[in-house]
């Protein structure tokens, strides 16, 4: 005779139509009274029960209960779809790029409460001989942050990809700085060419902003000190002949037009080479703007095109590397963010101390420019012997 099972163990029965066990048990009553039952399913008894007893302990413990049919592809879309906000069309676009080609095709149908510490480490494992470590971060972070917002939602109760390290990926094109020559041989060949680019390659090597920020410059923010009104103020107001001239760095390209740190945000007094490019880009322009007539576009951009909309980074690459065509290197080797590589290893290199440097560049900390450019900055390491020079000089051994 078949033993009767004791109170509050619940119910098993056999489901001839999925061909699965049904467990099932009684945990509480609704105010109305109708009776709260949680169930699970499994290919045999034991299966069946376990299940019940983690749905049954979760619910005690006052968890939700994770649902058992929601995919890691399910996590990553959702995220996608809801945890984009503020990001710009092209932000959007690379993260679905990234997640539809490296996350959903080699994780999206685990179940995320299946999804482990090991299968997460695996997938970045076999991503290393495609993927620079810059890409593998990102990936992870695709991931980590699906999960997460998983976790808030009651999709799962844990986030493993939060627990696991990424590795090192494949080398990328190491950046590098044009020597002196090199820099002077492209400012020839800049001098040479349209006065959009002149400018550009002028400011970027000569005052280091960044190529974002460059092309988010605006012509009142070009000012010169007016010494009669003791004041800065913008060329279009004020005019050429005057001693000192700046630009405002207060702007970029990226999403809602902020500069990429707090830091960033400098004023920058400018070379004079850099006042003549300016000057004669200001000229062409309202050439330009006159020819234009109604097609023309009152943006007030410094670097615009022929009507002043914006110029694209794909207007910049494709002009710099004539310029650094004509100067006798290979062009599709340099891209213009190097230019500003270019402008640290300079300094450096006359002994501007790294202090000044990265303020110059809009770094928030020293370690920043150690670090990011760490090839263009040249090692001060001679001033330990110096000042032992100085204090034992006189001292000899004999």
């Amino acid at each position: 005779m078949t033993e009767r099972r004791s109170r509050g163990d619940g119910g098993l029965h056999w489901d001839e139509q999925r061909q699965r066990w049904i467990a099932s048990v009684t945990v509480g009553y609704t105010p109305a009274g109708k009776r709260i039952v949680k169930k699970a399913s499994g290919k045999t008894k034991t299966e069946a029960k376990a299940k019940l007893k983690e749905i049954v302990r979760d619910h005690e413990d006052g968890l939700a209960i994770a649902p058992t049919n929601y995919t890691v592809a399910d996590a990553v879309r959702y995220w996608l779809q809801h945890g984009l906000g503020g990001r710009s069309p092209a932000t959007v676009k690379m993260y679905n790029s990234y997640a539809d080609t490296h996350v959903i095709p080699a994780l999206g149908a685990r179940k995320l409460r299946d999804l482990s510490v090991e299968d997460v480490d695996k997938w970045l494992a076999s991503k290393t001989g495609e993927l620079s470590t810059r890409s593998l971060k990102l990936i992870h972070g695709i991931l980590n942050r699906a999960v997460k917002s998983a976790m808030r939602r009651d999709k799962v109760k844990r986030n493993v990809v939060d627990l696991c390290d990424i590795p090192e990926g494949r080398a990328g094109r190491p950046s590098k700085a044009l020597t002196l020559a090199q820099a002077l041989a492209v400012l020839t060949q800049a001098e040479k060419s349209g006065e959009r680019m002149r400018a550009y390659i002028v400011l970027s090597l000569l005052i280091g902003a960044r190529t974002e920020e460059l092309r988010a410059l605006l012509w009142s923010h070009v000012v010169a000190y007016d010494e009669a009104r003791a004041a800065w103020l913008p060329v279009g107001e004020t005019g050429w002949e005057h001693e000192e001239f700046a630009i405002y760095v207060w702007r970029s390209v990226r999403q809602k037009g902020d500069t990429k740190t707090v830091k960033s945000r400098r004023s920058l007094k400018l070379p004079r080479r850099c006042v003549e490019a300016l000057r004669l880009l200001r000229e062409a322009q309202e050439i330009a703007q006159k020819k234009g007539g109604d097609r023309w576009k009152d943006t007030d951009l410094v670097f615009c095109t022929r009507t002043g909309t914006p110029v694209t980074a794909h207007n910049v690459r494709r002009d710099f590397r004539k310029v650094v065509e004509a100067a006798g290197l290979t062009g599709r080797e340099w891209s213009p963010r190097e230019l500003r590589h270019s402008f640290v290893s300079v300094l450096s290199d006359s002994g501007v101390p790294i202090e000044d440097i990265s303020r110059l560049v809009g770094h928030s900390n020293t370690v920043v420019t150690e670090t990011v450019y760490r090839h263009q900055i040249r090692p001060v390491i001679m001033q330990g012997a110096a000042a032992m020079d100085k204090i034992f000089g006189s001292w000899s051994l004999t």
